[in-house]
């Protein structure tokens, strides 16, 4: 039987094969960089590495060995681990040789992202750390531009990555980068990266059940507003940025919709009949009904783009988005859309919505 982990492999495998059938379309650079990941085999990496082998570039790719060989021999494979205290750690990237650029996804701890840094710090040109728009300080606002204030540890020596420390651990790495490299350093804080290849099924979840229709259990709060970014527009967008040497901050989240505009653009995909249900916070809470992609909230939170758009950022329409994803999705095996990641039942959610009628 195929794991989850392997299930991850493949699709990150034919991502892969995927995007490399789409070079031809891609321009060589002007001046071909040596550029280093670290990471490279997960949702973003595939993206991201083969744009930059389109565009004529050298790649090398740090990581632990998961999905040896899925480039083939374009790209230079580099074994460790961003924790220096494990197996070989960082000793593949010791020594004098340079980058011109290097993009960092896989930095999520301070500790593992400030021994890459100080190892790297003058050994490269620009560094692109992927950050997240999870590192602003929530209590201090509902509109976040990229100068507004980063939420903080509340201790300094916590290294567990779970949905309470995600942002601030981000947070701190962001700012290891930004002081270790100044004008050298380039962050992107995505909010959900989406789109074809996308192994936390979130985005997917709303499109597939909009596209199926029935009576449909909405996410509290329809004005809340949600923003994300297609992996197909982030990912050759960060290449540039270290191509076109880009220093600054930049959100890198589309345009606003509401829930409710947003579930109703889904809804345009189907043909089918379809009822949006909307539930009170309480009654989510007090079912145990996830809602993918949809964090619990009572203001509405935005996240300002006009950097990014400066910057070169196309943010491609939600309907393209839509379709291309469930493309990807109903081509997937049996196996692999009977197991999505954390969607909930369907019973759960029939049971949610009788309970929005009886109370009225």
């Amino acid at each position: 039987m195929t794991t989850r982990r392997e299930f991850i492999g493949l699709s990150a495998t034919a991502m892969a094969a995927m995007a490399t059938g789409l070079r031809a379309d891609i321009m060589k650079a002007p001046k071909p960089l040596d550029i280093l990941f670290l990471g490279g085999t997960g949702f973003l990496g595939p993206h991201q590495i083969n744009h930059a082998l389109a565009r004529g570039h050298r790649v090398t790719m740090f990581n632990r060995g998961s999905n040896a060989g899925m480039y083939g021999a374009e790209v230079e494979e580099l074994v460790g681990n961003r924790d220096d205290g494990i197996d070989d750690g960082l000793k593949a990237l010791r020594g004098s040789r340079t980058w011109d650029v290097v993009v960092d996804n896989s930095g999520y701890v301070p500790r593992h992202v400030r021994d890459s840094v100080e190892l790297l710090k003058d050994r490269c040109g620009r560094y692109v750390y992927v950050s997240t728009v999870a590192v602003y300080d929530f209590s201090t606002g509902s509109t976040f531009s990229e100068n507004a204030p980063l939420a903080e540890l509340a201790d300094p020596s916590i290294e567990e990555v779970n949905g309470e420390t995600y942002g601030p651990l981000k947070a701190a790495c962001d700012r290891i980068v930004q002081q270790a490299f100044g004008d050298r350093a380039t962050i992107v804080r995505p909010t959900y990266v989406v789109g074809p290849g996308d192994h936390t099924d979130r985005f997917t979840y709303w499109a597939a059940r909009a596209r199926r229709g029935g009576d449909i259990l909405a996410p509290a709060g329809p004005e809340l507003i949600v923003q994300w970014v297609d992996a197909r527009d982030l990912c050759p967008w960060i290449v540039a940025l270290g191509e076109n040497d880009t220093p600054g901050i930049y959100n890198a989240a589309a345009h606003p919709y509401s829930r409710e505009g947003f579930l109703w653009g889904l809804r345009a995909q189907s043909d089918r009949a379809a009822a949006f249900h909307w539930p009170s916070k309480a009654q989510l809470e007090e079912a145990g009904f996830n809602t993918p992609m949809m964090r619990a909230s009572e203001t509405p939170v935005q996240f300002v783009n006009d950097a990014s758009i400066t910057a070169g950022l196309h943010y491609r329409s939600l309907a393209a988005s839509a379709s291309d994803t469930l493309t990807w999705w109903y081509a997937q095996d049996e196996e692999r859309r009977a197991n999505p990641r954390r969607w909930p039942s369907e019973e759960l959610e029939r049971q949610v919505i009788a309970r929005i009628g009886q109370d009225g």
